[in-house]
């Protein structure tokens, strides 16, 4: 039975990494920050049927080193899935970017010391799209400039901390040596499976929970996080995929759009109304959560996945469906 560490067990991606794992008969080493969350994650799991009698839940701080050598004990395989996401505005740009850059680098040390076979590591398509150049077509050959002082620190964490993965990969020498695949999603949505909502969740939530007052003039890539777990461990097993990056995307929304469809759905209070840039600009002055978006106003971004259906044959789930299925679960949950 092939065994699989899979970092941030208890985070939104993670956890579906985890569940997808189990039932394919892998063999499941997670990580958590704390023991305290683990009756969580077997919960979660239990919930959906699966068996987990052949998980193991381990305590491994991405700022420690605590406990990183002997969770890559023994493992074949890698999912880096841990990564820190601060809503809003952090108080430093350091509070993701130390976590983020020295968590890949402890779990890529472990991992090239113990000869693990492959690690699959989650980036973002905002280590991709921050090019700063006008561009609106992007490929995984695009880097996003992390040097660029309009940068939001998300964006620069996930840059640098995927940079520093292909860095050490590259820097090994010898016959046996680790491979590294990169997975960059856009905004992921879909069902949870714990009381962890994801990112883009939230902001679903935000809106069919009428707090949002305005759809704002933004345009980005969504993908289901059950399509984000696939494509990890599509790219585990393909040998074609060493050595690659895979914009993980299944279609891209005008926010306006998302609205238009929750309405559509029910949720009669998604905003009807498109909020001008100025006004959003002036409410990021106050709001950190609204700043950090305030740089995506206006611009079409496009993140093809066409490697990934072709490399990976991958084939995900309507990204519309996945947001009316989030707003329905976030429902029934009694959160809205």
């Amino acid at each position: 039975m092939k065994k699989v560490l899979v970092t941030g067990a208890t985070g939104f991606i993670g956890l579906h990494c985890v569940h997808q794992l189990l039932e394919k008969g892998y063999a499941v080493r997670g990580t958590l920050r704390s023991q305290s969350r683990a009756q969580e994650v077997r919960d979660g799991l239990s919930s959906t049927g699966v068996d987990i009698s052949n998980l193991e839940l381990v305590e491994a701080d991405l700022l420690k080193d605590d406990g990183w050598e002997d969770a890559v004990t023994g493992m074949d395989y890698i999912l880096h899935v841990a990564s820190p996401f601060i809503i809003g505005m952090p108080k430093h740009e350091n509070d993701l970017i130390r976590p983020a850059v020295e968590g890949t680098e402890r779990v890529l040390s472990a991992a090239i010391a113990k000869k693990v076979k492959k690690v699959v590591l989650t980036s973002s398509c905002a280590a991709i799209v921050d090019t700063f150049d006008g561009k609106q077509n992007f490929t995984e050959d695009d880097w996003s400039n992390a040097d660029h002082p309009k940068i939001a620190a998300y964006n620069k964490s996930k840059t640098l901390a995927e940079r520093r993965a292909w860095e050490m990969v590259e820097a090994q020498t010898g016959t046996k040596q680790t491979k590294l695949v990169v997975i960059n999603p856009a905004g992921v949505v879909g069902p949870t499976l714990t009381d962890d909502l994801g990112t883009s969740n939230v902001f679903i939530k935000k809106i069919i929970c009428g707090e949002v007052p305005g759809a704002v003039r933004m345009h980005l890539g969504f993908v289901d996080v059950r399509d984000v777990a696939s494509a990890h461990i599509a790219a585990m097993t393909s040998t074609k995929a060493n050595g690659q990056r895979f914009i993980i995307s299944e279609r891209e929304f005008w926010f306006s759009d998302i609205c238009q469809n929750l309405r559509a759905a029910g949720y009669n209070k998604a905003p009807t109304r498109v909020m001008p840039n100025w006004l959003v600009r002036m409410i990021g002055l106050v709001d950190g959560e609204i700043k950090q978006i305030a740089s995506l106003l206006g611009e079409e971004r496009y993140t093809p996945a066409d490697k990934a259906r072709d490399i990976l044959k991958w084939k995900p789930r309507d990204a519309t469906d996945s947001i009316i299925e989030t707003a329905h679960q976030l429902n029934e949950r009694g959160l809205v």
